[in-house]
């Protein structure tokens, strides 16, 4: 996972109250019904070199045939890599991938010979935070900001070419990344090969071709066979897998997918990461995703609070009458 927290940090659960699910309503992700799976479905694609990540989606979406579909972050048309496609509904929960920190392997070009130790010392000056303005052809207002980088490791110097690995905030561009390295080092650089290796928790050894995907439809709508499909599309949940999470009891699923807040009484367990204004995602006990909130606690308050708001809805993600109504309207 590309982020300042650690996956550890993610996925160590504080358990707070123990619970049962009941089988009747929902099942696990997996498990769904193969058009609802679909439809709650994320697609890792290894976005080719030529397309837009616009034109990229819009076939994945005609080639599954959901209403709509939402790309993790755009990729201009000559970078390829790492691009998480949301399907149907789940595309709910696209901006959890958007805002989630990036991975590229970058190949930069210096416009004059450099020695070593001088390149690896200024490459390093990049980790932490850095202030860029976007460049002029971006789909963003040209303004001063200030984007984290998580790591700047050189892989390999060739002469005038840049071998780098960087891990970034989303939002960082990287052939300014680039440009600003060339005037620290008084020769001036361009990027000259991108490639995105990482979103929140998707890396390359998920991903998926546009050509094995389109195959896996035709063994499905013409054989009826879900096999590949299943194994080439993944639930949407493993998408919100890099958030801290709170596991929340049957009870409260209904009013959450109203729209309530969650109050602690309906907590079963939680991250042990979780810091107040976090941006966290609910599941039920049996792994399905909730909606996204912010937490007004932290976990110390979480693990010693019996009552108030854990946590603000902010998208609810689950279809309401899922889970049995079990609070009372005023």
């Amino acid at each position: 996972m590309v982020s300042s927290r650690t996956s550890k940090d993610v996925d160590m659960m504080v358990v707070k109250a123990h619970a049962t699910t009941n089988a009747a309503y929902g099942c696990k992700p997996e498990d769904r019904p193969i058009l609802d799976y679909i439809n709650l479905g994320v697609v890792n694609i290894d976005k080719p070199v030529g397309p837009t990540s616009h034109e990229v989606t819009a076939w994945i979406r005609d080639m599954v045939g959901v209403s709509k579909a939402g790309h993790s972050g755009s990729l201009d048309p000559g970078v390829t890599g790492v691009l998480p496609v949301m399907l149907g509904k789940a595309t709910k929960a696209v901006s959890a991938l958007r805002l989630s920190g990036k991975e590229y392997i970058c190949l930069m070009h210096l416009h004059n010979d450099i020695p070593e130790i001088k390149i690896r010392r200024v490459c390093k000056d990049f980790n932490g935070p850095i202030y860029q303005t976007p460049p002029i052809i971006s789909a963003v207002k040209r303004q001063l900001r200030i984007r984290n980088i998580y790591y700047l490791d050189v892989l390999e110097i060739d002469g005038r070419e840049v071998l780098m690995r960087v891990g970034c905030e989303a939002g960082t561009y990287l052939r300014k990344l680039c440009h600003d390295i060339g005037l620290i080092l008084g020769c001036g650089a361009n990027m000259k090969q991108l490639r995105r290796t990482g979103t929140g928790p998707f890396r390359e050894d998920t991903l998926v071709t546009l050509y094995d995907l389109k195959d896996a439809c035709v063994f499905w709508q013409e054989d009826n066979d879900e096999t590949e499909l299943r194994k080439l599309i993944l639930p949407m949940e493993d998408g919100l897998s890099h958030l801290p999470r709170i596991v929340i009891r049957d009870t409260a699923v209904d009013a959450i997918c109203r729209g309530a807040y969650l109050a602690v009484s309906g907590i079963v367990s939680f991250s042990k990461s979780i810091k107040k204004d976090d941006k966290v995602a609910l599941f039920t006990l049996k792994g399905e995703a909730v909606a996204l909130c912010k937490a007004s606690m932290d976990s110390d308050e979480l693990l010693n609070n019996d009552h108030g708001i854990s946590c603000i809805t902010e998208r609810v993600i689950m279809d309401a009458a899922i889970y049995p109504r079990c609070w009372k309207a005023k």
